[in-house]
């Protein structure tokens, strides 16, 4: 296996080209291109291309067969199978079962190597025709003929676990190794081509006789041959060996991934015994065929030279290391640039980490000098002219070239590095030689390295055989989940206690795992009470379970855990909600610790530091994301209401402002005066004793104090001004589109349920108008839909639409969604549309039934508005009743594109 740092190219092939050799090839090859002295023609019936660069100076022929096949072409599974199948070619053909004896025998030097962008097997012998013949019919024949036998692939795989092992013992080839797999997080330039040991010892036999025929194909090589030979008879010979294979039938699989622009710093701590602690840094850079890899070779020649580059001058006489290096790779696809530095034992690795990254880094505050680069440019065509003096190099060179995509740039090579400016070079230095780009390594020699154990894949059929478990489950009764059985099944009644009333809505029923939901809404306060409470409301119910005088925060966590407990708490305006999930020989006890906590809960200041820090926190990177600015923008656009109204909706710095304000007293007040008994409405549905249940809530319940006195919070509906808003998120990959309509409707109106079929067909399942359009027919969004919320208590309804979308789709998506609204309220919906939407609505809406959660919930908020799911029953059979001319006049009353509010927040000025 080869690793390419750099490849020093350059010479003219003035006296190549100066000599005549200018002939016909033979029928079934033409010539395609010449370029200073090197010739490229390609065979006709198969694909096959033929690179020849005669030079009769030095009397050997070097031949080289590149396949544009490397480890970047492996799939999951796959790693390490270019390279082991570059052993697995020299173990013969049934016309060469012996192709290494036959190599000794003529006297020829021949090698493979595989790199991530392609394998090649080269061959140097005395220049002789005959040899050449000889040497070619058994590439020809190695191409569709090699065995790759099972036998073969178990004695190679010594040698190659060898190979593996002694790149294991290098602590460099280590450290590249795993900087590479944390630079690159999709594409394979992650991985090296020697391959995981579990891929290189598992590999499929057949899987790796499929790679061989995909990949060794005449299409997909290039032949190779430089030094001394007669160019008319080696094509003659090329012609014979390789124009009788056929072109091949297969498509090669394309390539898709792109490695995205790293977004941050990266690190990685390596620690092995033996060897000398080293350190790295490693840069993604433009592949080795963009116009800008020229300079950036430079300026990292500029950083590693020594002595005189700048690395070694920060690093070595200042006794933090003892040498540097640095290399560019010249690939296919964009790579890396590497830096590193070995240290002796005792120097500080992280200073020196910390001054080699700085130097590479502060290029703007110490550019580079004319001097600098024209020494480096110097070293450079040195090395090219170097190269072009040996004609192994010379196939070498070609080979590399050919895989970065054309041996031309051998030549295109040189000639950028002849015209790159130190303006050139400055720039493309600090443009990709930037921290956030950086992956940065430490190998650090440790005697005796800690290593967690490697765990296996147990055998769970051979572990479980005979498994019997608990026995069988408890069967559950079935339920019918029609809402004139959950009627009949619900005990909806009221607890008259001394300090309030509590309103029930009890469906006592199996459930499997005995589990029960209760729901509790806590209701205290009005609109003037809670002036100026706006925050201390939503705090003091979130830090209601975070201790008491006797409870710490674990403590009640714990409890809870042991009762197989779940509880969430929400509050806000003049309400808490109280979630609570549990099995049934445990919901009596767990609600009455839960209550008891709630009353006697007395805010511990660490609790509230904790709070304030987690919220400012996600308060400030929510003022990034596109969807929390956008949904925040509309709320402000409709929102009347004085700062200290507790429906006002805050800016997120008066929110982080707030937050921060908060204090323990404050909390402990709010906590006393709203807290408490009077308004509560309860609803529990599962397996548990309804009557056990009651006394529990009123022994819990009873010792409570009263609560301010309760007035529902109204939200009236309003006229509201459209206005179409932009928000800018720099460097956010989705873009957020919302938009608002407010509606004048009370869920009670007749058009309701028009109005909620109309919404589930325009945009709220995935056979919608929106989806269908937006998502599956011109694919703009990951996800795009429509909602309707209208209120029970009073007229004010909201229609929603959103999308999520990249950026520079944004037009696309409001044209789509635009042309969606305004179609439904032309055209309507058709009798088919309608027909199948009351279908999947009505489905839906019973299979929700069927959900023991939502039914808790769903009891919970009925009992605040004095119904039962007889009013659900009422909106399905009018849903069931609607016609198309229905839905289309609902539309047209209360769909109106033109009044939409929206916002689209997102990366706009993103090229």
């Amino acid at each position: 296996m080869r690793l390419l740092l750099r490849a020093f190219l350059g010479i003219t092939f003035a006296f190549l080209a100066s000599q005549s050799w200018a002939f016909a090839p033979p029928a079934g090859i033409k010539e395609i291109t010449s370029v200073e002295g090197i010739s490229e023609y390609t065979l006709e019936s198969n694909g096959l291309r033929i690179l020849l660069a005669p030079d009769d100076s030095k009397p050997t022929t070097t031949v080289n067969m590149t396949y544009l096949v490397g480890s970047r072409h492996e799939n999951y599974g796959e790693t390490g199978m270019a390279h082991l199948l570059e052993h697995m070619l020299f173990k013969g053909t049934p016309t060469f079962p012996n192709a290494l004896g036959e190599f000794s025998k003529r006297g020829l030097q021949a090698n493979g190597s595989t790199s991530t962008d392609r394998t090649n097997y080269y061959a140097s012998f005395a220049a002789n025709p005959e040899t050449l013949k000889w040497y070619l019919t058994w590439q020809a024949d190695a191409m569709v003929n090699s065995t790759i036998l099972r036998q073969d692939l178990d004695t190679e795989m010594t040698v190659v676990r060898n190979e593996m092992e002694n790149g294991e013992n290098n602590p460099f080839q280590m450290l590249w190794q795993k900087m590479l797999g944390v630079a690159f997080q999709w594409h394979n330039y992650g991985k090296t081509p020697i391959g995981a040991r579990s891929d290189v010892e598992n590999v499929d036999i057949d899987q790796l006789r499929a790679f061989y025929r995909t990949y060794y194909q005449p299409d997909n090589a290039v032949l190779i041959i430089t030094g001394k030979f007669d160019p008319q008879a080696a094509l003659q010979d090329v012609q014979q060996a390789f124009g009788k294979l056929p072109r091949p039938t297969r498509k090669i699989p394309p390539e898709y991934t792109v490695e995205p622009v790293q977004d941050g710093e990266r690190s990685i701590t390596l620690r092995r015994n033996g060897g000398s602690p080293m350190v790295a840094a490693m840069y993604h850079v433009p592949p080795a065929g963009h116009k800008d890899f020229a300079a950036l070779d430079l300026a990292s020649m500029m950083m590693a030279d020594t002595p005189a580059g700048r690395l070694y001058k920060s690093l070595v006489p200042t006794k933090q290391a003892t040498s540097v290096m640095g290399f560019t790779m010249d690939e296919y696809a964009p790579g890396i640039v590497m830096f590193g530095a070995t240290l002796e034992h005792g120097m500080d690795p992280v200073r020196a980490l910390s001054t080699l990254t700085a130097t590479i880094e502060d290029i703007g505050k110490k550019p580079f000098t004319k001097e600098e680069l024209e020494r480096v440019r110097t070293q450079w065509l040195t090395g090219w002219d170097k190269v072009f003096s040996d004609a192994q190099k010379i196939s070498s060179a070609l080979s590399e070239y050919v895989a970065i995509g054309d041996w031309r740039m051998v030549f295109v090579a040189r000639d950028r590095i002849r015209a790159v400016s130190l303006e050139d070079v400055q720039r493309v230095a600090s443009e990709y030689l930037v921290s956030s780009n950086r992956t940065e390594g430490k190998y650090i020699p440790t005697e005796k390295p800690v290593r967690a154990p490697l765990p296996t894949i147990p055998d769970l059929k051979k572990d479980l055989s005979g498994y019997q478990g608990d026995g069988a489950a408890k069967q559950v009764a079935a339920f019918d989940p029609t809402p004139a059985n959950i009627d009949a099944r619900t005990q909806v009644k009221e607890l008259k206690l001394p300090n309030g009333t509590v309103r029930l809505a009890l469906l006592p029923k199996e459930a499997r795992g005995n589990r029960v939901k209760a729901v509790l809404t806590l209701q205290s306060g009005s609109v003037e009470s809670l002036k100026g409470q706006r925050m201390n409301a939503i705090v003091a119910s979130e830090l209601l379970l975070r201790g008491t005088e006797k409870l710490s925060r674990q403590q009640i966590r714990d409890k809870i855990d042991a009762l197989k407990g779940e509880v969430s708490i929400s509050g806000g305006a003049a309400s808490v909600v109280i979630d609570i999930g549990t099995t049934k020989e445990n919901i009596d006890e767990l609600m009455s610790f839960v209550l008891a906590v709630i009353k006697d809960a007395n805010y511990p200041q660490d609790q509230i530091d904790e709070y304030i820090n987690k919220t400012v926190t996600g308060l400030k990177s929510a003022k990034t994301e596109p969807t929390a600015i956008a949904s925040r923008m509309l709320s402000r656009h409709d929102n009347p209401w004085a700062k200290d109204d507790i429906r006002y909706m805050p800016t997120f710095d008066e929110s982080i402002e707030a937050t921060q304000a908060i204090k323990r007293s404050e909390l402990i007040a709010f906590h006393q005066k709203f807290h408490g008994a009077g308004q509560i409405d309860v609803a529990a549905v599962g397996d548990f004793d309804p009557v056990k249940f009651e006394t529990t809530l009123t022994q819990s319940l009873q010792s409570w104090k009263p609560a301010a006195p309760y007035q529902r919070i109204s939200d009236p509906y309003r006229m509201v001004k459209a206005e179409q808003m932009q928000a800018l998120t720099p460097d956010k990959a989705n873009a957020f589109y919302l938009a608002k309509l407010p509606l004048d409707i009370q869920d009670t109106h007749p058009d309701f349920p028009a109005l909620t079929l109309a919404n589930f067909l325009l945009g709220s399942s995935e056979t919608s108008r929106l989806w269908m359009r937006v998502r599956e027919k011109e694919g703009l969004s990951y996800n795009v839909r429509s909602s309707l919320s209208v209120s029970a208590f009073e007229p004010n309804g909201t229609w929603s639409v959103y999308a999520i979308f990249a950026p520079e789709n944004r037009k696309k998506v409001e044209t789509a969604i635009s042309e969606e609204l305004a179609r439904a309220v032309k055209d309507g919906f058709t009798e088919i549309e309608i027909k199948d939407g009351i279908t999947a609505l009505l489905n839906l809406r019973k299979l929700s039934l069927a959900q023991d959660p939502t039914l808790a919930v769903t009891w919970n908020a009925y009992l605040e508005r004095k119904r039962t799911f007889a009013w659900a029953e009422q909106i399905n059979q009018k849903i069931a009743a609607l016609t198309p001319a229905q839905v289309h006049e609902a539309l047209r009353k209360y769909l109106k594109p033109a009044d939409f509010s929206s916002v689209a927040a997102g990366d706009f000025e993103k090229k």
